[in-house]
């Protein structure tokens, strides 16, 4: 029976028994450098593309695109605008519009007008 004494570079203390070709496998692959493999690239199949590509529309958006529609032809109240939103299953209570809405009437995309003591939103 073959013996084979092996010390390692980190230190390690091998002892390898068998047969004469079973230990002189053994001792060849301890001899050679581990094996690197090559970096894996990266997955660039349109799938992934389309998937880092699609946001959800942020409430600004969805206002935006309600005037695109015509939907503010007519002057509208906060609440006729979360009405609005919510059919197409958006829930913003009146409080979190009134800031995204006044922010839109600084960027002159929409116009503000009382109404009998309301405020209406219209386009420009």
């Amino acid at each position: 029976m073959a013996k084979a004494h092996i010390t390692t570079k980190s230190g390690a203390q091998v002892i390898i028994e068998g047969d004469a070709a079973e230990v002189a496998k053994i001792v060849s692959q301890i001899d050679q450098p581990p094996h690197v493999s090559a970096p894996k690239e990266a997955d660039t199949t349109p799938r992934h593309k389309e998937a880092k590509q699609k946001k959800a529309p942020t409430i600004s958006d969805l206002v935006i695109n309600l005037k695109r529609e015509g939907f503010f032809d007519k002057p509208k109240s906060l609440g006729e605008i979360g009405a609005e939103l919510e059919k197409s299953g958006y829930l913003y209570p009146a409080t979190t519009l009134s800031g995204i809405v006044l922010s839109l009437l600084k960027k002159k995309e929409l116009t503000r007008t009382q109404k009998d003591g309301k405020w209406v939103y219209g386009k420009r």
